[in-house]
């Protein structure tokens, strides 16, 4: 229980990465208030209930500046403080450049790189007057190596990085971390919509020759967001089984 008595803001926490982090931080005592787009499942409802934690779910668009703060506010009236971020909603629109849209630029843009400015303007904030707090931004690997056909993506989760180095650096004297974590390829939806043939190929290039899971990346958020990791910030930790 190495998150007893600590409270979470996890975006983007209803499938993937996300609900991961979700349940692996309500098995370790968090509170969590979680968001998402669509309406939270009955199965991670009944994991939670079932594991007695206290959670509160906010539907909202990490992209709204305004929601972020509607989120910060209920976390606030629920449970008075909030002591981690993560930064998790992501979207892809992949597509060569030269056939790429100005809307498939801006709308990942929005969703991957303006929401964490979003909820770290909003969090941090809390945190600051609390003097106390940890930040995790998920990142990508893409964002450190670029991926073709993924440019407003690998953008996005390069600008992130830079983000997190520059916020680390700006209120760690108050006692505020700020980390990432540059995932390769983990077993999503958002992955399992590739042909099986270039899933196996990714996988045969990878040291572990496999393809990481959704809780192997909440572990490494686990580690970030508890005091375990209390001298660590402005880090990036690329968690892609030595792809």
């Amino acid at each position: 229980m190495i998150l007893e008595n600590k409270t979470a803001i996890i975006t983007g926490g209803t499938r993937g990465i996300g609900r991961a982090i979700v349940e692996k931080f309500a098995q370790e005592g968090a509170k969590v208030v979680f968001t998402g787009t669509s309406q939270v499942s009955s199965e991670l409802e009944k994991a939670l209930n079932a594991i007695g934690a206290a959670y509160e779910f906010v539907r909202a668009d990490a992209a709204s500046l305004a929601d972020a703060e509607k989120v910060c506010e209920t976390c606030m009236n629920r449970f008075g403080r909030v002591d981690i971020l993560v930064n998790n909603a992501g979207i892809t629109r992949d597509m060569l450049l030269m056939m790429m849209s100005e809307k498939d630029w801006d709308d990942v843009v929005a969703v991957n790189l303006k929401s964490v400015f979003n909820y770290t303007k909003v969090v941090s904030s809390v945190m600051l007057r609390q003097r106390l707090g940890s930040i995790v931004n998920l990142s990508s690997v893409a964002g450190v190596v670029g991926n073709p056909g993924q440019c407003n993506y690998a953008a996005t989760k390069a600008g992130i990085i830079g983000f997190t180095k520059s916020i680390a650096k700006e209120i760690g004297r108050r006692n505020i971390r700020c980390n990432a974590i540059a995932p390769g390829l983990i077993d999503t939806d958002m992955t399992r919509n590739m042909p099986a043939e270039a899933r196996d190929a990714i996988a045969k290039n990878i040291s572990l020759r496999r393809i990481g899971k959704p809780e192997e990346i909440a572990n490494t958020a686990l580690f970030l967001a508890s005091d375990l990791s209390s001298y660590i910030s402005g880090q990036v930790i690329i968690c892609d089984g030595g792809m």
